[in-house]
């Protein structure tokens, strides 16, 4: 005899498929839940700072899992700022130890003593005022200097109102785009 014909002859047969149905439902969405709190997080990437990486509106998935900040990560940063406390995105460009040199006049980000190769920005003119530190600087320990790729428009440790980030304060790291469809795929 058949599953389904011995379930139908079953008393409650029905209610039991049922119940098996929505636990499975439940487990599911607990497991989806999970992964979404502990270790993936979708995020909504608003302005132009990481032109032309990321623009307005696109939507991203980051992992904050056994996650330690890099040079070059794209980070997502909750911490308290004069801007607008929303999370900011950004590119991680200098982590603690490392000495970081910004000069505007030769348009040149150096960090231990090396310029950067920058494909990703989108001008490599930095014009900037108001600049907070002087530099050489030698990043603290638990901090992070973060830059936008769109330089010219980007709210980054360069701006008092931010500074350098504690690493306390980073979500995690962006590792997939997955909105807008026709560009979804891996970051840089």
């Amino acid at each position: 005899m058949s599953e389904q014909n011995s379930k139908e002859k079953r008393p409650g047969g029905i209610v039991v498929e049922v119940y098996e149905w929505l636990e499975a439902i439940a487990f599911a969405l607990a497991i989806v839940v999970i992964l979404f709190t502990f270790i993936f997080r979708v995020v909504s990437v608003s302005g132009p700072s990481m032109n032309p990486t990321l623009t307005s509106g696109d939507r991203i998935v980051l992992s904050s899992l056994f996650y330690s900040p890099d040079n070059g990560d794209i980070v997502v940063i909750t911490q308290p700022n004069s801007h607008d406390n929303e999370p900011l995105i950004k590119r991680v460009i200098a982590v603690e130890g490392q000495t970081i040199s910004v000069d505007a006049e030769t348009d040149t980000v150096m960090v231990d003593g090396v310029k950067l190769n920058e494909p990703y920005i989108l001008d490599q003119d930095i014009q900037r005022s108001g600049e907070s530190y002087q530099y050489p600087l030698t990043i603290p320990k638990g901090k992070v200097f973060v830059m936008g790729d769109n330089r010219n428009d980007s709210f980054d440790s360069r701006d008092p109102g931010l500074g350098m980030v504690e690493v306390k304060y980073i979500m995690g790291k962006a590792i997939f785009r997955i909105y807008p469809f026709e560009r979804v795929g891996g970051l840089n």
